[in-house]
């Protein structure tokens, strides 16, 4: 590995950090088996909008009992605002039914556990690792974290687990997990995918990417 790009990447996050100086997940909950429903939810939506659904949903289901007892088509419903709510629910109730007969009742806390489960891959586990344990073993790559490793010349690739391999070589193992939030953040607030405010970023002097066209 380049030792300026690993040299680069550092600086990439202390002036993040000092820009987003908490940074954190935007998906509201409160114990792992929500953050872990949160999160997929999230796949395709906005956490704005997980949120509201999730508000509810809290309150009505309480214990992993609750989720693997949920009337299918009721639960489908419920979550219908949030986009691909049949495999969501599917996968939310199928999930809480593996986390009752193979891990008694209790949400998994490794990443090798946490993907035997229904609509889990690595992104929701590395979530759900940190924000639900506080464990680091990877970093979550989503929409936002792939479109920002790219333009900031961190990864070449496309490919989400290739994308995670190539970050964690470069960023010291205590920056992975708010990594993502660090560049969530920014891409939300500034690197937009279609129209990228370059002259208002914090990162334009070591970003490749203003010399591009968008």
């Amino acid at each position: 590995m380049d030792d300026r790009l690993k040299e680069k990447t550092l600086k990439i996050i202390q002036i993040l950090k000092k820009e987003y100086p908490r940074p954190k997940i935007a998906l509201e909950f409160s114990n792992p088996l929500e953050i872990l429903v949160a999160t997929i939810l999230s796949a395709q939506c906005t956490d704005k909008r997980v949120n509201i659904v999730t508000e509810p949903l809290f309150k009505k289901y309480k214990t992993v009992k609750d989720y693997a007892h949920a009337d299918l088509k009721t639960f489908e419903s419920q979550i219908r605002s949030t986009g691909f709510y049949k495999n969501k629910a599917k996968n939310i109730i199928n999930a809480a039914k593996k986390i009752i007969g193979d891990f008694d009742g209790r949400v998994p806390s490794t990443m090798q556990e946490l993907m035997t489960l229904p609509g889990v891959a690595r992104k929701t586990a590395n979530i759900v690792l940190y924000s639900g344990f506080g464990k680091i073993e990877g970093i979550a790559v989503d929409t936002h974290v792939r479109r920002l490793s790219q333009r900031l010349g961190l990864s070449k690739s496309d490919d989400p687990v290739k994308i995670e391999q190539d970050l964690m070589e470069l960023v010291p193992k205590k920056d992975w997990g708010e990594l993502s939030f660090l560049l969530i953040d920014h891409g939300r607030r500034v690197c937009d995918a279609k129209k990228p405010l370059c002259n208002q970023c914090v990162l334009e002097k070591i970003c490749p990417y203003p010399s591009k066209k968008v």
